[in-house]
């Protein structure tokens, strides 16, 4: 397993011993390839490659952080320049190894690629490259973030690349392999790190807990990996974290300190979606958020729960990472939602969970989801069929006159605020609506989401009734705050003052091109109507 060979990475000369800390990453770093975890593949290639004699001149890592870029380029820098090597399992022992892991070897150069962008940096590692190396075999330029170079950087830096001097070696390491110029990717060998799976990371963090002769139950190094995202390093700074509370590292403890909710929570905002109670779900998540959960933590942890049920649903259950107990709620749920409502609110509340917007009220992104949600019935997985559809007869032709007369008749029925005119075309409303809710500042970032959000715009009178999809939309929007904030917008830009009026409908607001925005047909078709005939 790992050695943390602390004799090799104790504290710096000078620093008091007793005041000094290695923290965990650091401690537990890998020394060597085996030891590389959930990176079989790289570690196969450049160990076979050292055997062989066929070590490339440049090399370019990349993959998200902390799963073991930056490690794996001081492993071959240590192999490279072993005193006994070359050798894929360098000793750790030599001076060459212990200065290369301690960072103070002077023919391996780490640089940080975010820090020297310029192209003057790189016409240092340049004029410097071409003198051998003052102790070692090679001389190892890593440069991390590499991404962050400036394009006449890069530039200066190709024909190195390309054509570097026998002694020297680069290993390039980049979390944006997008933003690497193809001049550069084509003069490097590729390494494609992935994500550590969420059982390498528990077994890996057993070991630690082990080690460090800490107490933990497994749940919480569970809900530690699945927090870290496949980050290696992120999990074991976050059990650092837990372990400095000098607790036992329970799930609650875990729960708590990381601002994720429990799996009750999550279970009861599925129950309430499924039963379309929303005000029962809403106050879960407020309940949650309450308790120091993080917003987009919790919108994650839905998602997460959703993929599950997308699983089951696929007939993959084994892969379903949970409690037997969980897994039979989770079952259950399958059954009760169609595969297109999983897709559907997977996709919703994954939109929540990456949303970096939330300004003065983080919570509005999640509770816009569970909105939305909640707008569209739930299919039932295994829905009946539908009856024939009975065309109702036509009626017998009237005058012109007589069906205009009913057409209003009906339309003043189901609109009767109609029988005032209104102070402004709702029409030219209803087509800079978008163009409004754009033009408010960052401050008021939440109203313009919430704006969008409208799905039916009339004017009744000197009333802008405004038809949202749910009660919780609309307790969001109508607030004194928000509602002197439209009228504002409505005076600034047409000149006219409004009352303003919230409501739930279940109108799409859509009215046809060739239909009179500011008509009567228009009017209840924003109330709920629809165009069966023309």
């Amino acid at each position: 397993m790992i050695d943390p060979n602390p004799g090799t990475l104790g504290p710096s000369i000078g620093v008091d011993k007793k005041m000094s800390y290695l923290v965990i990453a650091r401690k537990w770093r890998p020394q060597s390839f085996d030891e590389l975890i959930g990176q079989e593949h790289v570690s196969r290639t450049l160990s076979n490659a050292i055997k062989s004699n066929r070590v490339h001149h440049a090399f370019l890592f990349t993959g998200v952080r902390g799963i073991g870029k930056t490690t794996a380029a001081r492993v071959l820098a240590k192999a490279l320049n072993c005193e006994t090597g070359p050798t894929p399992t360098p000793c750790n022992q030599c001076n060459n190894c212990k200065e290369i892991t301690s960072g103070n070897c002077i023919d391996v150069l780490e640089i940080d690629g975010a820090s020297n962008t310029g192209v003057d940096d790189v016409r240092e590692i340049i004029d410097n490259v071409r003198y051998q190396p003052a102790k070692c075999r090679f001389k190892i330029y890593i440069i991390d973030e590499v991404h962050m170079l400036s394009t006449s950087a890069f530039n200066a830096l190709l024909k190195t690349l390309e054509e570097p001097p026998p002694h020297a070696i680069f290993v390039l390491a980049t979390t944006e392999i997008h933003k690497i110029p193809a001049t550069v990717l084509s003069r490097c060998q590729r390494h494609k790190f992935r994500r550590v799976p969420v059982d390498e990371i528990v077994t890996n963090l057993k070991y630690i807990v082990a080690a460090e002769n800490l107490t933990a139950d497994d749940e919480a190094l569970t809900l530690i990996a699945r927090q870290s995202a496949g980050g290696m390093r992120d999990a074991q700074s976050l059990l650092d974290q837990l372990a400095s509370t000098g607790a036992t590292i329970t799930l609650a403890l875990a729960q708590t300190v990381l601002g994720t909710a429990t799996s009750k929570t999550v279970l009861d905002i599925i129950a309430s979606v499924l039963d379309h109670q929303p005000a029962h779900s809403l106050e879960t998540i407020h309940r949650a958020l309450d308790s120091g959960a993080d917003p987009r933590s919790l919108a994650r942890q839905i998602v997460e729960y959703l993929r599950g049920l997308m699983l089951i649903q696929m007939g993959n259950i084994d892969q379903v990472e949970a409690t037997r107990e969980v897994k039979a709620q989770m079952d259950a749920h399958a059954k009760s939602f169609s595969t297109t409502d999983v897709l559907r609110m997977m996709k919703i509340f994954n939109s929540a969970a990456t949303d970096l917007r939330g300004g003065w009220q983080p919570s509005l992104s999640i509770e816009l989801a569970l909105a939305e949600v909640l707008d569209a019935p739930t299919e039932s997985p295994a829905p009946a069929p539908a009856a024939p559809r009975q065309t109702p007869p036509k009626p017998a032709p009237v005058s012109r006159t007589e069906s205009q007369s009913e057409v209003k008749s009906e339309t003043q029925k189901s609109a009767p605020s109609a029988v005032e005119a209104p102070v402004i075309n709702s029409g030219d409303i209803i087509k800079s609506w978008k163009h409004l809710a754009a033009s408010l500042p960052k401050s008021q970032a939440n109203l313009s989401a919430l704006l969008n959000s409208v799905k039916m715009i009339d004017v009744q009178g000197k009333t802008l009734v405004l038809g949202l999809a749910s009660d919780v939309l609309v307790s969001k929007i109508d607030k004194p705050d928000q509602i002197e904030a439209i009228q504002k917008l409505i005076k600034d830009n047409f000149n006219v003052e409004l009352f303003i009026r919230c409501t739930v409908t279940n109108a799409k607001g859509k009215v046809p091109a060739n239909v009179a925005q500011d008509g009567m047909v228009a009017a209840a078709i924003q109330h709920g109507g629809e165009i069966v005939d023309m």
